[in-house]
């Protein structure tokens, strides 16, 4: 039986990991594998730590999307995979490997997943998470400071020269190719209903 493909987008901090831990508590853990489209930085092991700081993470360029696509096609093919991981302190990829193994649900969460045709092309399902700009900018601020060991400035530096911008150029537009849209500021267990119903039609007639 091939693998039911998500593709969750949504503006950073927008409140995609939420909904996908709804998801994933409707379903039994091992039918259910996450991959995180930011772990699909590209490798910057040879540029300089300054030069690191100033890429663009907002924007399409900055991903390696081929690496991704060829993974999942592997997993949608049933075979395993070793994925990337992203050192967000470092600023590149991480020399620690991901084994995964296929399963029956694929969720990919990230900003920019809708935004490659050939990612959509494979979806079985896209859902775009929305939220108020200030509630996302509020919840980034707090992340990126206690989890990933950025600064107040740099935070609030980077969301108004490339979040922000990258976000309503990039980001945003990919809201029409969405089979569903989820308000993240209320409730939306209807939509999680909603999906988890459609995933289980898809896995009956697969």
């Amino acid at each position: 039986m091939k693998p039911v493909l998500i593709v969750i987008a949504g503006g950073s901090a927008s409140g995609k990991t939420t909904v996908v831990d709804k998801i994933q508590k409707r379903l039994p853990a091992k039918e259910v594998t996450v991959i995180r489209h930011d772990d699909y930085y590209k490798d910057q092991k040879y540029v300089e730590m300054l030069d690191r700081q100033k890429v663009n993470y907002d924007h399409p360029n900055a991903l390696d999307n081929d690496l991704l696509i060829g993974d999942l096609n592997e997993l949608l093919n049933g075979n395993e995979i070793d994925a990337p991981t992203y050192d967000f302190k470092l600023h590149t990829r991480s020399d620690v490997k991901r084994h995964i193994v296929p399963s029956k649900v694929i969720i990919l969460e990230g900003i920019l997943t809708l935004q490659d045709e050939r990612i959509r092309s494979i979806a079985d399902i896209k859902i775009f998470v929305d939220s108020d700009d200030d509630v996302r900018f509020i919840r980034r601020l707090v992340r990126d400071m206690n989890e990933r060991g950025r600064s107040m400035d740099s935070v609030i530096n980077q969301y108004l020269e490339t979040v922000k911008p990258m976000y309503y150029e990039f980001v945003k537009p990919t809201k029409r190719y969405a089979d569903i849209i989820i308000p993240n500021d209320r409730q939306h267990d209807v939509a999680v209903d909603v999906i988890i119903s459609k995933i289980k039609d898809i896995m009956g007639g697969n």
